[in-house]
């Protein structure tokens, strides 16, 4: 099964801003930030017959994925399981600030997630479990309604797990890797010797 996934574009919180953790806070998406998505979905959607849209249910994501919909005859499904990881005590704060008023706990996060969660957060161990239970979800369904090209509209967090789990790396590189507002991931999954498989592409 091909499986594309597309990050929300630029949000009323993130407007202005370098790096803010929005996480499972739900802030909509400004003008530029739909346009962005919009021409990146077309674009992609020229080339690639998305058979079904799954979303995260933050508007950010969801609105979105039900106006493409709409417009294109496409089945949605907005699926719990796709939110943001909660950032806990550390939702709606920008990086800046929290280098500012607390360097050493940031530098562990960034460093080492497995080992240090934002006060009140989810664990990055229970994100990745969470993450990886949705894309069986998914991929049941297009099994029993035979889809073969799925677009998941989703966030930054979700997208780097999905490398991580792709490219077989650590969970403490996850916040290293790439996955720009507005920008489409493509990867693989597949049920391979009683597991679940995932590749990029």
């Amino acid at each position: 099964m091909e499986l594309d996934l597309l990050r929300h574009g630029e949000t009323e919180l993130s407007k202005g801003q370098t790096s803010i953790l929005r996480g499972q806070l739900d802030d909509a998406l400004t003008d530029a930030g739909w346009q962005h998505m919009q021409q990146t979905f077309y674009q992609a959607f020229l080339n690639i017959e998305w058979q079904i849209l799954v979303s995260s249910p933050l508007q950010r994501c969801a609105r979105f994925a039900e106006a493409q919909a709409e417009q294109h005859d496409l089945p949605v499904l907005l699926l719990d399981g796709l939110k943001e990881m909660n950032f806990g005590d550390w939702e709606g704060q920008s990086t800046a600030d929290l280098y500012q008023y607390y360097p050493d706990d940031l530098a562990r996060f960034w460093q080492t997630p497995t080992q240090f969660s934002p006060p009140n957060a989810e664990k990055i161990q229970d994100f990745a479990v969470r993450i990886q239970m949705a894309l069986q979800d998914i991929y049941r369904l297009a099994q029993q309604d035979h889809y073969k090209k799925v677009c998941v509209i989703t966030h930054a967090g979700v997208i780097k797990l999905c490398y991580c789990l792709a490219q077989q790396r650590s969970l403490d590189d996850i916040l290293t890797l790439p996955a720009s507002l507005g920008t489409l991931h493509h990867f693989r999954l597949d049920f391979q010797a009683q597991q679940f498989v995932l590749t990029c592409h």
